[in-house]
Order: structure tokens, then C-alpha cells, then sequence
């Protein structure tokens, strides 16, 4: 993209400060805007957009997550094109497109349409979530997993081959069409994948497994707004029922190499005390 930077949305995020890292190494300009970074950005308020999008010849896009994501996405979009960005990369998610829900897929609609060389990459359910979404990390640390996934099974992904991903869309011609679907190597059920991380750490860690309804009043009761609470549920009851139980290529389509290992992730992780009890 010449040397215009690269625009990275949720730049302090888990795919987004690694997309930022890498762009850096690879000695790419690159802008991380936060709602609390030196570029500041929220997506709600539209008055922080123009400053982040000066200039930039490329986005690596995550969207708000709330009920007006897709609007949102084609305004930003609109405004992208006006300013002269010309590449979009959409952090979207797997499982939302084998659901064919059209609310769910209505943000990569509206990055397609928007005129611009645009990639949409679907991952599947991140390997770093283990030590970095709270929803899985704070139970770890107490000894015990507790999900409605039941026995299903998932690919987890490894988080910087998303971002390796996510650089080659964003820095190289292409891609522009493309939707890549990202998995790791390796079905893995919950309850196994806690059994490696036990085994690395020496732990005594355990995955127990509840029905839905007992796992949505658990977080409801904890204080989770609802909307966000039954859409977690609904993503993990989707591994419940197996839809998420099958390997996908896009790493290799795009790095030409075989996606990282759940394994790897737990020997890279576990000297960090990311599941220490007593981490602060």
C-alpha cells in the first residue's frame, strides 16, 4: 500500500495489537486506534473517525459487536472510500457463516459492498481465549472450566496466524474477494484442550460440562447483560451440537503452511503463569 498506514480498529485487541505487531516488524506504517490510544477511535462517536481514517490506505476492520455493527460498518466504509482507502480486511467469525443468520452476516454485506478491494477472514474460536477472554481464563485459574459445549468439538486457532492472515490481506495484492476461513489443525473437545493445559502446568484443572440454561443464569446472575450473555451461550451451544466440528484451510491458502497447533500455544503460553492461581 505504498506508505500509507494501515488503520488497525481494536489496535489493543487480541487479533489487533498482533496485526499491529507484525505490520510493525515488517517495517509497514501502521495506525493502532483504541478508544484510549494516542489514535483514538470509538465506534460511537462518529466525530473520532475522521482524524483515524486520514491518510490511510488500508483498515483491518473489528466491528462494535452491538445491534448496529452493520450500520456502522457502512458508514465507516462509505467514508473510507471518500478519503481514498482503497483495502478492507473484516474480522468476522466462522461459525456466523455456516449459521446463515442474516443479522450475523450482514457486517461482511456491508464491507463487500462498499466498493473497496475487501477480505473477510472467519476464524474459528480464538486458542488464546484460554488465557486471554476472561470467560474461560478466570475459571482456569480457580481449577475448573465450567461450559455448556458439552462433548463437541472445535479447531481452535491460533491468534497470531490470524494476524499473519490479516498482514498478507492488508499488505498484498490478491485477496480483494476473498473470504478465508480459519482453523487450527486439530479438533479438539473443551475438556481435552483443559487436560493440556493441566498437563503443562502441573495443575490439577478440570472442564465440567452444563446445560445451557444453568450456564446463561450463571452469567446473568453475574452480572452479564443479557444480550451479551445469550449470544455467548448461543456461539458455544453451536460447538455443543458439532456445528463447528471440521477443519478449514484458509491458513495454508494464505500463508502456505499448516496452521499452528493447540499444542503449540499451550507450550508457548504456559511459562508466562497465564494460569497461575495467584496471577493478579
Amino acid at each position: 500500500m505504498n506508505d500509507a498506514p494501515v488503520l488497525v480498529l481494536g489496535g489493543t485487541g487480541k487479533t489487533g495489537r498482533r496485526v499491529v505487531a507484525l505490520l510493525h516488524r515488517h517495517g509497514h506504517p501502521v495506525r493502532a486506534a483504541s478508544r484510549s490510544g494516542s489514535t483514538r477511535f470509538d465506534w460511537h462517536d462518529e466525530s473520532s473517525w475522521t482524524a483515524a481514517l486520514a491518510g490511510a490506505g488500508a483498515v483491518y476492520l473489528v466491528d462494535s459487536g452491538g445491534t448496529d455493527a452493520a450500520a456502522q460498518l457502512t458508514e465507516f466504509c462509505a467514508r473510507a472510500a471518500a478519503v481514498g482507502v482503497r483495502r478492507l480486511v473484516l474480522l468476522s467469525a466462522r461459525d456466523w457463516g455456516a449459521s446463515g443468520d442474516p443479522e450475523l452476516l450482514a457486517g461482511e454485506r456491508a464491507v463487500q459492498q462498499a466498493g473497496l478491494d475487501a477480505t473477510i477472514i472467519r476464524p474459528t474460536w480464538f486458542a488464546q481465549n484460554f488465557s486471554e477472554f476472561p470467560v474461560l481464563w478466570h475459571p482456569l485459574r480457580r481449577g475448573e472450566l465450567v461450559l455448556p459445549t458439552g462433548d463437541g468439538l472445535e479447531p481452535f486457532v491460533d491468534v497470531d496466524d490470524i494476524a499473519e492472515v490479516a498482514v498478507a490481506a492488508l499488505t498484498r495484492s490478491g485477496h480483494a474477494g476473498q473470504t478465508y476461513q480459519l482453523s487450527g489443525p486439530r479438533l479438539l473437545g473443551f475438556g481435552a484442550a483443559v487436560r493440556e493445559i493441566a498437563e503443562a502446568t502441573g495443575r490439577d484443572l478440570r472442564y465440567r460440562a452444563v446445560s445451557r440454561s444453568e450456564y446463561l443464569a450463571g452469567l446473568t446472575g453475574a452480572g452479564t447483560p443479557a444480550e451479551e450473555a445469550e449470544s455467548l451461550v448461543r456461539s458455544l451451544g453451536w460447538i455443543a451440537e458439532g456445528r463447528n466440528a471440521y477443519l478449514s484451510d484458509g491458513v495454508r491458502q494464505v500463508l502456505g503452511r499448516e496452521p499452528r497447533d493447540f499444542a503449540d500455544y499451550v507450550r508457548d503460553t504456559a511459562p508466562t503463569g497465564a494460569w497461575d492461581p495467584d496471577r493478579g
